[in-house]
């Protein structure tokens, strides 16, 4: 699955999530997403106040700041934030799925976490095994 980012934050996939998994006509099993990239990752958040998206982005910026002091900046100032922040948050997603849906939370979204201030076009990986 390609998701395109117009910058840096939270993007809601949840849709796209639940669209794919309807696809694959399985009704009960184990969906694995993974984030083929070191500067991006996948978190599961709340996705009724989008308050919790600004505070969640504004902590891991306040926690790996972008600045001069990392010896690794080849590709800019947001380049080893970028890093550090997908070390904390992952790369990989499971997600039972039970009568064909994902099985998440009433409150619950599926993010992409862009952790890069330009655009970028991310590759996920999504897997179903089950019957």
């Amino acid at each position: 699955m390609q998701v395109d980012t117009r910058r840096q934050g939270l993007l809601e996939i949840t849709g796209q999530v639940h669209d794919w998994v309807r696809e694959q006509g399985i009704a009960a099993g184990l969906l694995t997403i993974f984030c083929r990239h070191t500067s991006a990752s996948l978190v599961i958040q709340e996705n009724a106040a989008p308050a919790v998206r600004r505070d969640m982005e504004a902590y891991f910026d306040r926690l790996a700041p972008e600045s001069a002091g990392y010896e690794h900046d080849d590709e800019g100032p947001d380049d080893m934030p970028a890093h550090l922040k997908t070390a904390l948050t992952g790369v990989q997603l499971s997600i039972p799925v039970i009568n064909g849906m994902a099985m998440l939370g009433t409150w619950q979204g599926i993010y992409l976490f862009e952790h890069r201030t330009s655009p970028h076009r991310r590759t996920l990986a999504l897997h179903l095994i089950g019957e």
